[in-house]
């Protein structure tokens, strides 16, 4: 089994009787979302996409990245939120968050147009100096202000190194299939494109060439990855949450939040976990935070931040509940060595594999956590594999439909994301918002 729920930290605080009153808001969630009735259904597509993808761009994206491979030392990956945050988990959990020293003779991968930073900017300015460069911009318009910077910053350096010509097949465009600003003028420069689907949001984005494309380029099985996703949903379509772990996680998510849990860590226990875990908080945060509900996704990753968050997880709100990602089999190990001296204490550990030790860490946390007040839900993960990850990926999205559902939201928009934009937009002088800025000024006190 590919990925297994754990229940046993979760008896103290949920009875038989309240799984089984999550029946019917189970099944009328499934029932939205299969038969494509529910809100936001005109973003659907990513349920089926392990099966139903593009065969012809998936091999496109594949001599792409082999073309990316061989004609650069630095791949620039530009795009916000689901545009990047999906390829740099997957890269981070399957590589290494030392990707960049670790690659061998693969390219360095570094993300732009992530933020609004001038000193990441200079800072990635400064690495590409004397480097062969290629990028890719994701973005579904092209419009969207932190990668439309980043994106016209590196089409300078680009055209300025190699030159117009030589520019164009060191830049891969991801974006919409046949409209938008940014298809209208990477298809007159001669890009390459590649298509953010019309039914696939943002944050559900990953298993297609938003995500892949990067992906491929640090050497990972793609082909592996989707076969996990495609497993996992024929592994999910019972919507029985005796049967269907993934619909219990949902299930347990909303029974907690109405006991007044209402903040989820995510936990894990490697260092290469914590992207991931940037990916699921965007997953979550946009999916279910809206009509003043939702769950606050939060994370940590233990034992580092038992040393920081650990005494507020233990004894401090008690209005929150853990999700445990273990990885059963790492694949790696490390010997403890013996001290002749035993300066710190710990011969008794000499000769044991440090995976064990971590494992030890986590139930001992598990049981105190337990004590403390705080429900904790264990994802138990078969192993570090593409085959693994694309399983885990479409376990959190389906997970996060049915929850959303079962919440009374649609978790398929994004209304709240927009008000900053317009007021930025507004604040920097865009034609058009000439009232709104004056508003906002008045407010401000600035006039």
């Amino acid at each position: 089994m590919t990925l297994k729920l754990n229940d046993h930290y979760l008896q103290k605080f949920i009875r038989p009787d309240e799984y089984q009153g999550m029946r019917g808001a189970v099944t009328a969630a499934h029932e939205a979302l299969i038969s494509k009735t529910g809100a936001g259904n005109d973003f659907l597509g990513w349920t089926s996409l392990p099966d139903d993808y593009d065969k012809q761009e998936f091999a496109r994206i594949k001599v792409a990245a082999e073309k990316i491979r061989n004609s650069c030392d630095v791949f620039i990956v530009i795009g916000i939120g689901g545009s990047y945050l999906g390829a740099r988990a997957v890269i981070e959990f399957l590589k290494s968050p030392l990707y960049n020293q670790l690659n061998g003779t693969l390219p360095d991968i570094y993300y732009a147009g992530c933020n609004i930073s001038a000193a990441s900017l200079n800072e990635l300015l400064a690495i590409c100096e004397g480097k062969d460069v290629c990028i890719n911009v994701i973005s579904k318009s092209g419009t969207t202000t932190e990668p439309a910077i980043a994106f016209r910053v590196f089409r300078a350096l680009l055209e300025n190194k190699y030159g117009k010509d030589g520019a164009k097949d060191r830049i891969f465009v991801t974006t919409d299939r046949a409209r938008g600003t940014l298809k209208s003028f990477s298809d007159a420069a001669g890009y390459e494109t590649f298509v953010v689907p019309d039914d696939v949001g943002g944050r559900f984005s990953v298993l297609t060439a938003v995500g892949l494309l990067p992906i491929a380029v640090a050497g990972i099985d793609i082909d592996a990855l989707m076969q996990g996703a495609s497993d996992a949903r024929r592994d999910y379509a019972c919507p029985d949450i005796d049967k269907n772990d993934c619909y219990r996680y949902a299930a347990i998510r909303n029974i907690l939040y109405r006991k007044g849990k209402v903040t989820e860590i995510l936990v894990g226990y490697e260092t290469y976990a914590q992207m991931f875990n940037e990916w699921w908080k965007q997953l979550y945060g946009e999916s279910e935070g809206k009509d003043g509900k939702g769950i606050f996704p939060a994370s940590v990753i233990f034992s580092t931040d038992l040393h920081s968050l650990g005494q507020f997880i233990q004894d401090g709100t008690n209005n929150q509940f853990e999700t445990v990602i273990s990885i059963e089999n790492s694949g790696t190990g490390f010997e403890i060595p013996v001290d002749p001296d035993n300066v710190d204490g710990l011969n008794f550990l000499s000769g044991m594999d440090l995976d064990a030790v971590k494992k030890t860490a986590m139930i001992g946390t598990l049981l105190a956590h337990e004590d403390g007040g705080v429900p904790n839900i264990v994802l138990e993960l078969c192993d570090r594999s593409a085959h693994s990850m694309g399983y885990l990926i479409y376990f959190f999205e389906l997970a996060c439909a049915i929850s959303g559902y079962i919440l009374g939201v649609n978790p398929f928009d994004q209304p709240g994301v927009e008000a900053y934009k317009k007021n930025m937009f507004a604040l920097l002088g865009k034609p058009g918002y000439e009232e709104q800025k004056a508003a906002l000024e008045q407010r401000l006190g600035l006039n």
